[in-house]
């Protein structure tokens, strides 16, 4: 449905964007995330026609809109809709008025924003000015806003980052369960990794203008490609450890390494895969322990000085200065020395 070839651009002699491609099939949602300042704006506003590529091809459901020189479509003739970070929603014009306001040359434009004002749950504050909303409710208004001109194409930039913590997740799961009735086709850029893994059912991760990694948030969550995108998507511990006939052996243990290359390696664990239980191989002290509510994070120390971390979900929390046992219970990726 939305096919990127090579996107490249540059602000003066400062590349923003290189080589960047990905495609996103019809109803998908795909989640840009990445570091700020790592492109994944700019490559939104060039989806958008906001700004133009130095390079590469844009395909909006098999039609070229962004070629540079030629056939180049405009922003206001894409069918794209796009709800920015501040929402951008007009104060002095009531919900309906919002959500109306393009398409006020539709025919039926008001059995059409009634249509919307339905599926974002607001036909009882269609009277109301922005002001006199919650947050959650601007941003369903927004969103509504953005698909009442039936886009082809949904681009939300960092549609949560004004909302306070509480709010955010019931907001996201709002507005994912709006999109998915809507059966819109959606980008969202973001540099929460929380709201990437829990929306996307497609992840492009980012780093320095390039798409480092694309795929299902858990391939890529469980199957980094390289140790940038692991460490971006959650805690995790990295160690030295040596390559044999595809056999890794650190202080750890010994572990399964297909494909990887003989001689000196790192290997990455998550956090949350080391478990404490008393059949453990690996004995560590407790250096200190955090509780979270929902979870609890513990230092560890090795008994060659090593540090690990230990993000735990059971109720019993070590105490710093105890010795425990832990094991590894989940997928251990393996990467180039530094």
């Amino acid at each position: 449905m939305l096919e990127l070839e090579s996107i490249n651009k540059s602000f003066g002699r400062h590349p923003v964007l290189t080589d960047v491609s990905c495609e996103i099939t019809k109803g998908g949602f795909g989640v840009l995330f990445g570091p700020s300042g790592c492109g994944k704006s700019t490559l939104l506003r060039i989806i958008a026609g906001l700004d133009a590529p130095d390079s590469g091809r844009i395909l909006l459901d098999g039609h070229e809109v962004s070629r540079p020189g030629r056939d180049y479509v405009p922003a206001e003739a894409r069918s794209v809709g796009l709800v920015f970070q501040d929402l951008a929603l007009f104060p002095h014009l009531t919900v309906r008025q919002n959500i109306e306001f393009g398409i006020r040359s539709h025919p039926r434009k008001t059995r059409r924003s009634s249509e919307m004002l339905d599926l974002v749950r607001l036909v009882d504050l269609h009277d109301r000015l922005p002001h006199e909303l919650s947050g959650g409710e601007q941003q369903r208004v927004a969103v509504a806003r953005a698909l009442a001109p039936a886009p082809d194409l949904l681009l939300l930039d960092e549609p949560f980052a004004n909302l306070d913590a509480s709010l955010r997740s019931t907001v996201r799961a709002e507005l994912l369960d709006i999109l998915k009735l809507a059966g819109a086709t959606v980008i969202m850029v973001t540099h929460d990794r929380e709201e990437a893994l829990g929306s996307a059912d497609h992840l492009m991760v980012m780093s320095s203008g390039r798409m480092i990694q694309s795929g299902r948030p858990r391939e890529v969550y469980e199957r980094p490609v390289t140790l940038e995108v692991a460490e971006l998507l959650g805690d995790g511990n990295v160690l030295p450890c040596t390559v044999r006939d595809e056999r890794a052996d650190s202080i750890l243990g010994s572990f399964a390494a297909p494909g990887v290359e003989d001689g000196a390696c790192r290997m990455f664990v998550r956090s949350e895969h080391l478990r404490q239980c008393s059949s453990g191989e690996i004995t560590v002290r407790v250096t200190a322990a955090s509780f979270f509510g929902h979870d609890a994070l513990a230092s560890l120390e090795l008994t060659d000085g090593a540090c690990l971390s230990m993000r735990q979900f059971e109720e019993t929390l070590p105490e710093p200065g105890d010795e425990i046992r832990i094991s590894i219970n989940g997928p251990v990726a393996f990467f180039p020395p530094a």
